[in-house]
């Protein structure tokens, strides 16, 4: 008789094509269920609140203006008195919830240029909340929104700039991810940092990801949300069971890092740091978040436009963004008023709470099993020492005290997500039987004993 199981979130594999392979039916029967919900991971997605989402929504839209050049001393009106407030909130949220998330404005000077008049301090707000564990502590997972917004006007610093939408829908996201996950552990540290100076320039996630790399620190993974407040298309439609996240492929620099030239001789271009960074985001939002979609969009952001994450990804960090499925252009960098019996502007109403607090929870779910799970494996290496239709991979071994083993995952070359995983115990060299290298795309993956699997790594061939 022929028995079968199910590998975590990947296609069955049957236990007499185990034996077929000579893989070894032993380690596979202790192999972790990966697709188990983790309590903690249900209890923080469950409490993301659109009420409160949406009340951050209008206390940001009630600043008249955030545009990054306006008024810094008015507790009522313009960019300094936005900042003041996110601040006081993520205090207040972080004493509700212990006392361990740690909040801190981070600001410099800006020399001024084409879209910001004269020398301007640039201020992002920061929370950090440390890890647990002493080996995975200085890990580190970063989520951003920007706070700052303009209308028409690039250098309109006194008009009306609501920004409900950008980016008052991923400021707040951030707000209620930092408010929840404050009261819960990780092993990993997570950072949920609101940035001025978007609009502008990228200034402040510039300024923060440039210092970042300048004290070594080690970003496993960086996200921005930026317009994930609507769920209505620019022609009416409604669509609030999706929303795009942007990975980049190879990096769009001249001179290509050693790293990304090996993806290109073996062709693993769509495996690079963020694209793997990305199918586990799309694994654990869709698991956590049921009937929504996370639609992986293989560039590293819109035509000619840009994000937050992109100072990181120049920095060498993985990173994404997320953004709603179809935007509407009357709603961004417009001043309000009405043309043509349409109302132009980036006002509140526009902004779907339900919608936004679906997309928090994607993150949040993603963040929680990142900052759970241990560090992607490294060194990762396909042994290709002798000619044969076998795959040997060899890696360095991780030393978090709660890793059960690894899994290899492999997948057809011309499919996105992971196809196929073989849990492997607690080694650091396994050769998968009758799967040639030559017509499949490998990774490993380090798991806990809790079943948190880490984000793949792509092996790089030695001899």
């Amino acid at each position: 008789m022929t028995h079968s199981f199910r590998l975590p979130g990947l296609r069955p594999v049957t236990i007499a094509l185990a034996f077929a392979f000579g893989w070894p039916a032993a380690a596979m029967a202790t192999a972790p269920d990966t697709t188990a919900h983790q309590a903690q991971i249900d209890a923080i997605v469950a409490e993301i609140s659109p009420q409160r989402i949406e009340a951050y929504v209008a206390k940001l839209v009630g600043f008249h203006t955030r545009q990054t050049g306006s008024d810094t001393v008015s507790d009522t009106t313009g960019i300094g008195a936005a900042r003041r407030w996110i601040k006081s909130e993520l205090e207040r949220c972080g004493a509700q919830g212990g006392g361990r998330l740690q909040v801190a404005f981070d600001g410099y000077m800006q020399e001024p240029g084409p879209r910001l008049a004269k020398p301007t301090e640039i201020v992002d707000v920061v929370a950090t909340l440390p890890g647990t564990q002493p080996q995975s502590k200085d890990r580190i997972y970063v989520v951003s929104g920007h706070y700052d917004s303009i209308n028409s006007d690039l250098l309109d610093v006194t008009g009306k700039a609501p920004g409900a939408n950008d980016d008052a829908s991923g400021t707040a996201a951030v707000i209620e991810m930092a408010c929840v996950m404050a009261r819960h552990s990780f092993d990993a540290t997570l950072v949920f940092m609101t940035v001025a100076g978007e609009e502008q320039g990228l200034f402040g996630s510039t300024h923060w990801a440039q210092g970042a790399k300048k004290k070594n620190l080690n970003i496993a993974g960086m996200f921005t949300n930026d317009i994930i407040g609507s769920s209505r298309a620019e022609d009416g439609r409604l669509d609030g069971s999706q929303v795009r996240l942007f990975a980049e492929g190879l990096p769009s620099v001249k001179d290509v890092p050693d790293g990304m030239r090996m993806l290109l001789a073996t062709g693993g271009e769509n495996d690079s740091p963020s694209r793997q960074l990305a199918r586990l985001v799309k694994d654990a939002g869709e698991r956590y978040v049921p009937n929504f979609k996370v639609n992986v969009i293989q560039r590293r952001d819109r035509y000619l436009r840009g994000g937050d994450h992109m100072p990181f990804l120049e920095a060498g960090y993985p990173a994404l963004r997320f953004t709603e499925p179809n935007e509407d252009f009357k709603h961004q960098h417009q001043n309000v008023r009405v043309e043509n019996y349409a109302q132009y502007g980036d006002l509140p109403e526009f902004v779907d709470p339900q919608y936004v607090a679906r997309v928090a929870r994607v993150n949040a779910a993603a963040l929680a099993t990142l900052a759970l799970a241990p560090a992607a494996p490294q060194k990762v290496q396909m042994i290709t020492a002798k000619l044969e239709n076998d795959s040997t991979l060899a890696w360095q071994a991780n030393n978090e005290p709660d890793l059960l083993g690894y899994r290899i995952v492999w997948r057809d070359t011309d499919a996105p997500q992971w196809q196929h995983a073989l849990f492997v115990g607690n080694v650091t060299q396994y050769t998968v039987k009758g799967i040639s290298k030559d017509n499949a795309f490998f990774g490993v993956q380090a798991v806990d004993k809790d079943g948190n699997a880490s984000v793949a790594t792509y092996p790089t061939p030695v001899r």
